[in-house]
């Protein structure tokens, strides 16, 4: 597997950010060590384009006869190796060169096939969905238990325009496609892949544990009523350090704490690992209100007796050490252990002379980060996407800051989800 060619650019009019990305490809699709044969095009735009984003799709597929498939949605901002782009018109593409068998768009139309099908069996999916789609979080769990390995990845479309979602195939292999634009609105779609697809896959969290662990004792459907045996409130007024006698100290500390929630079955990857950090299935949800009748804890999710929960505020350090540790584990796993000189001085590059190199073993990456990170949480324009660039190395990546992010058969929040394509040995 090549390098993916991947292109990005902001301007007033699409028809200008959408030239200056295809010259990127058109480039790159020369060099060589990029893929020459993409067929899949993920694309990503900001909410400045929704209205215009038929057209846009219309104009690369014009323009890129060769790519049949498509695949993406819209953000409040969007990424790629090492920019972001919030609050302006923006889009950012990467070209996939991948077999045809091993992948297959999906979406309303084109459902994708439960498992065990005989025509495709999808392994894992790049899931893009709409935030107002009832019962948003069971379809993704639904969604992840039609691939074999139960884990799917990507995030909740956020605009403020109006959400869209990309998906078209243009090479037969998708019954039921019929008249459809490939532009949509409300549910799931994305690109489902066979086993074959090498993909790797983190979860870097955005939140810092403030209390230990408890164990939900009595619930009420959302409503938290009990943990460890003692009143939730009072256990949580007692962690925070604050009292209800003293109410205006005591709600400016909850407004800015949050709910760590993991399932109390044991599994390895939702133990707090690293001191002070949370494990990859611990999902982080707001406070959304306090009951004093029942001296319960309203939080936005329903949880169950038998979870695990901690509180926990939003922190930028442990968000930038948590995203470091990500890009250097998929890193570290990925790049041999002897090279040659030149390859050793490739990657060993200043920033300003680094290129994307196939001895990192990296095609392509896609990352997904909430909408409330991003630059201005770890402190500067693109901050959050050059920590992953200096991390993980100069590879091709592209993907949007969403309204909610998707990993395992979870839906997160603060978190960002990278997932990388990798090369063949």
């Amino acid at each position: 597997m090549k390098l993916f060619p991947y292109g990005h650019a902001t301007h007033p009019q699409w028809q200008m950010a959408a030239g200056l990305a295809l010259a990127q490809l058109r480039a790159q699709m020369a060099l060589h060590g990029y893929a020459s044969a993409p067929s899949l095009g993920l694309l990503y735009i900001t909410d400045h384009y929704t209205a215009q984003a038929q057209d846009i799709l219309d104009f690369l597929g014009a323009e890129l006869p060769e790519i049949t498939d498509w695949a993406g949605t819209v953000g409040v901002g969007i990424a790629s190796n090492n920019v972001e782009y919030f609050d302006e018109p923006a889009l950012a593409v990467m070209l996939c060169e991948l077999p045809s068998d091993q992948y297959r768009v999906f979406s309303g139309v084109s459902p994708l096939p439960p498992v065990g099908a005989s025509h495709f069996q999808a392994h894992t999916a790049l899931v893009h969905a709409d935030a107002s789609t009832p019962d948003v979080a069971e379809l993704i769990d639904e969604m992840a238990q039609r691939t074999g390995s139960g884990y799917v990845f990507g995030g909740l479309a956020s605009s403020r325009n109006g959400a869209v979602q990309f998906a078209l195939s243009g090479n037969g292999n998708v019954k039921g496609q019929g008249a459809a634009s490939g532009v949509f609105r409300g549910g799931l779609s994305g690109v489902a892949f066979a086993q074959g697809a090498a993909l790797m896959s983190r979860v870097t969290q955005g939140c810092q544990p403030v209390s230990r662990e408890h164990e939900i004792t009595a619930c009420d459907n959302n409503v938290v009523t009990e943990l460890d045996g003692q009143s939730a409130l009072e256990v949580m007024m007692a962690d925070l350090g604050v009292s209800l006698d003293v109410p205006r100290e005591a709600l400016e500390k909850v407004r800015t704490t949050l709910v760590g929630l993991r399932s109390g079955d044991g599994l390895q990857d939702g133990r707090i690992r690293r001191p002070g950090q949370f494990g990859a299935d611990v999902v982080v949800r707001h406070i959304i209100g306090l009951d004093p009748a029942r001296s319960g804890i309203a939080i936005a999710d329903v949880p169950q007796v038998g979870m695990k929960l901690a509180f926990c505020e939003r922190n930028a350090e442990a968000a930038r050490a948590d995203l470091v540790r990500v890009c250097a584990e998929i890193r570290e796993e990925l790049e041999p252990e002897e090279v040659t000189l030149e390859v050793a001085n490739a990657l060993s590059a200043s920033e300003a002379e680094s290129a994307p190199h196939p001895a990192r073993r990296i095609a392509g990456a896609i990352y997904v980060s909430c909408a409330g990170r991003g630059g201005p949480h770890f402190g500067a324009p693109s901050a959050e996407l050059q920590i992953v660039r200096r991390a993980l190395g100069d590879v091709p990546l592209v993907g949007f800051f969403a309204g909610g992010e998707i990993a395992r058969h979870h839906l997160y929040g603060y978190t960002g989800v990278l997932t990388v394509f990798t090369t063949q040995e």
